[in-house]
């Protein structure tokens, strides 16, 4: 605790001040959450329970679920609490802790979507070996190699924010703790912490983007050769699910850690659009786009 002898706290000043619109958040955020959990837990209860999910695109997405759940977790549980306390604070080795956890999961999660570009690309362009290219050796070491990532990640990171001394103003204009609102609160100059932090959200996307955009490269013409339109409206119809996923994650959160940290309302919507609300929307984006995720939910719900 030597870095941190000035004070032992945080204070999330969150989204607002005012009693009613505090009241307001706290049943939309709360709804958010309930709806998130039901949602990821139902789609990783019908991929387990439905035979004809028993193959990698689904694989995949059990675990894109399991992330949701725990990514949501980290931050909404703290947020609600504040929404209803006077002492809107957090320790500091508990902010710290949120922060790592945050920068975990959402590393893990663009690691995987970029997986499951690739899945897409061996399942549209390569149907015939689809089986045999995403085995299920192939798909544990992707998936866990998407851990690895983002551990690493947030490890680097959040040690080097021990270099750090925090004095002053321990206020964070921000409704959980994110590295880039930590860093104007340190005494000592962050230059070197946010150049990190820069630099290694830019080295996950140059690792993750790629095979993300070489994937569509091939997919897309390989959808419009297709001859028939029902395979083409059905590989479409997964591909754009993922495409939609990729598009409101990756956007908004190499947006948060690449651009410097300003402390404005932009970056709190920005962090809620990645960090809570993709959660939400994934499995409502692939469940209402999925004919044949409808039709296990059918058969579970018949059962």
């Amino acid at each position: 605790m030597n870095n941190f002898t000035f004070f032992t706290e945080f204070i999330l000043l969150g989204l607002s001040d005012d009693p009613h619109s505090r009241a307001l958040l706290f049943a939309l955020f709360l709804g958010i959450y309930l709806l998130t959990l039901i949602g990821n837990l139902v789609m990783i209860l019908v991929i387990r329970g439905d035979s004809h999910l028993h193959i990698p695109m689904y694989f995949f997405l059990g675990h894109l679920s399991f992330i949701d759940i725990c990514f949501s977790s980290v931050t909404m549980p703290k947020m609600l609490q504040n929404f209803l306390s006077q002492k809107k604070s957090i320790s500091v080795w508990g902010c710290i802790t949120q922060s790592f956890f945050f920068l975990l999961n959402g590393c893990t999660e663009a690691s995987l979507l970029s997986a499951m570009a690739y899945d897409r690309y061996a399942a549209v362009c390569h149907p015939l070996l689809y089986t045999m290219v995403m085995n299920r050796t192939l798909c544990n070491a992707m998936v866990s190699a998407a851990w690895v990532m983002g551990f690493l990640n947030s490890l680097v990171n959040n040690i080097f924010i021990h270099k750090l001394h925090f004095c002053g103003s321990n206020i964070i204009s921000h409704f959980c703790c994110e590295l880039p609102s930590l860093f104007p609160l340190s005494c000592t100059d962050p230059a070197a912490n946010e150049f990190l932090l820069s630099g290694t959200s830019a080295f996950l996307g140059l690792l993750t983007l790629p095979l993300i955009l070489f994937s569509y490269s091939r997919i897309i013409p390989a959808i419009l050769n297709i001859h028939s339109s029902e395979g083409q409206g059905k590989a479409f119809s997964t591909c754009s699910s993922h495409l939609t996923v990729v598009l409101l994650f990756y956007g908004t959160a190499l947006f948060r850690y690449i651009s410097p940290a300003s402390g404005s309302v932009l970056e709190q919507m920005v962090s809620i659009q990645y960090g809570v609300i993709t959660s939400l929307l994934n499995p409502l984006i692939y469940s209402l786009k999925n004919q044949e995720v409808k039709a296990a939910l059918q058969r579970m719900l018949r059962q």
